[in-house]
């Protein structure tokens, strides 16, 4: 199922490079009035594909190869407008603070941006009609029903260009058959099955019931196998398109079968390589700072500088977190919350910031916290919360971070249990799929965050 969503990518991105180059070969066209000469295309050609690299990051950090995001609404919009004031920047910095480039191309990168605007929007605009209209679409059917299955048809129905179109969900005789969402068809008979599939040609079916339970439905999807279509799980499919674990679909065995913390070993050794490397140049860089920050917090507040607390971390084992002080000190121990009187002026700014998560490298150095990772909690809430939330104590499977996969997710989460449990499906999609290719993402998707002052 993952594979149509790697191709839309590859395609996503194809299309991109193919538009940065027609762009640059335009802009020579237009600013000559001839077709380029070898002479002046190879001079613009190697400086601007360095410069056409750090463009290609800056977009994927900006959220525009996110097949959720790839639409042309007013968010998109904004993130391409963002990005391209931040890739004007970079190209300006790139072609006058490098003495070994020999062009300064000031009209050229203007009327380069120009041209790019306009072949970019109408690039994403026949890509999103493309998904739409024609790239094939995996048509599914639903077996069982429940809140997940309700916001998975929810999900696919407001994002056609995922290009998954759900054809009819089966409920078993002891559900109550479901406010039909969307108009999609819900039936009852099992019987029904093999003909609906071929009718409807279905490529997969999403298992959100257990057929071992219903003889009757195993062996009507027993009898489905010649149509070479595909079973999958709900909690498989669920994350394959949300980015979440679905709690409340899951059980013990699908740890067992999902975690296999043994075959990470060699993960964890390149993980603690590149933690400690980027921790200690964090450290000796922002060094004189600290003096710095440290007396304007003892200055606007009574109270320590730094912030120390107890928290789990891998293993259930307890650690110090340290961070800057960003509140004033009182007896008042509940949760942050929005526009908090207790966070103190230059408090607000570090966290808007992030600088006040800047000594937690220290814990990183010690090895009791890593880059990427669940946030780390305080041993009395996870006490309260796992008696609420199912498998939450599951988190410290791996090291906390201070920065994770729930951090960049788009989503704002509240300490409420609801917005726990959301974290928790973030964090639990982190566990499983966590490698060095999503820690770059996310790292690179945080330092978007943190330029941004809130995101991009």
């Amino acid at each position: 199922m993952k594979k149509p969503h790697k191709m839309k990518k590859l395609l996503l991105l194809g299309g991109d490079i193919i538009i940065l180059y027609t762009s640059l070969y335009l802009t020579l066209l237009l600013r000559y009035w001839q077709n380029p000469n070898i002479s002046d295309w190879q001079s613009h050609f190697w400086p601007f594909t360095i410069v056409f690299a750090a463009w290609l990051i800056v977009f994927y950090i900006a959220g525009l190869y996110n097949l959720h995001l790839a639409v042309n609404n007013a968010r998109f919009l904004q993130l391409t407008a963002k990005s391209l004031i931040i890739n004007t920047l970079l190209s300006l910095a790139f072609f006058y603070l490098v003495p070994q480039i020999t062009i300064a191309p000031k009209r050229n990168l203007l009327i380069y941006i120009l041209v790019f605007i306009i072949l970019f929007w109408l690039w994403r605009r026949f890509y999103n009609w493309l998904l739409k209209s024609y790239l094939p679409k995996n048509t599914v059917a639903i077996i069982g029903f429940n809140e997940q299955v309700r916001e998975l048809i929810q999900e696919l129905k407001q994002k056609p260009h995922l290009g998954y179109r759900v054809a009819f969900v089966l409920v078993n005789d002891t559900e109550a058959i479901p406010d039909n969402p969307e108009g999609v068809m819900v039936i009852k008979n099992k019987e029904e099955i093999k003909e609906l599939i071929v009718a409807k040609k279905i490529s997969a079916v999403v298992l959100a019931a257990d057929p071992n339970k219903t003889p009757g439905l195993r062996q009507a999807l027993f009898s489905c196998l010649p149509l070479k279509i595909n079973y999958v799980s709900l909690s498989s499919f669920y994350e394959n398109i949300t980015g979440k674990i679905p709690i409340k679909a899951i059980n013990e065995m699908w740890f067992l079968e999902n975690l296999s913390e043994g075959g990470q070993g060699w993960f964890d050794v390149v993980k603690r390589i590149y933690d400690l490397i980027f921790s200690l140049i964090i450290f000796f860089i922002s060094l004189p700072l600290w003096p710095i920050i440290g007396l304007i917090i003892k200055l606007e507040s009574k109270g320590p500088v730094f912030f120390k607390q107890r928290r789990v971390g891998r293993g259930n084992k307890y650690f110090i977190m340290v961070k800057f002080r960003t509140m004033k000190i009182s007896n008042d121990y509940s949760p942050t919350r929005e526009k908090d009187e207790r966070i103190t002026r230059l408090g607000g700014f570090l966290r808007r910031s992030r600088l006040d998560e800047i000594p937690q490298v220290l814990n990183i150095i010690l090895g009791d916290m890593s880059f990427v990772g669940p946030r780390p909690e305080r041993p009395e809430l996870i006490a309260e919360l796992e008696k609420i939330i199912p498998f939450y104590r599951e988190r410290v499977l791996v090291k906390p971070g201070i920065t994770g996969w729930d951090q960049v997710s788009g989503e704002y989460h509240s300490p409420s249990p609801a917005d726990t449990l959301k974290k928790l499906q973030y964090d639990l999609f982190y566990i499983k799929n966590r490698s060095i290719y999503l820690d770059l993402s996310i790292i690179l998707k945080t330092i978007a965050t943190v330029l941004s002052r809130g995101g991009m």
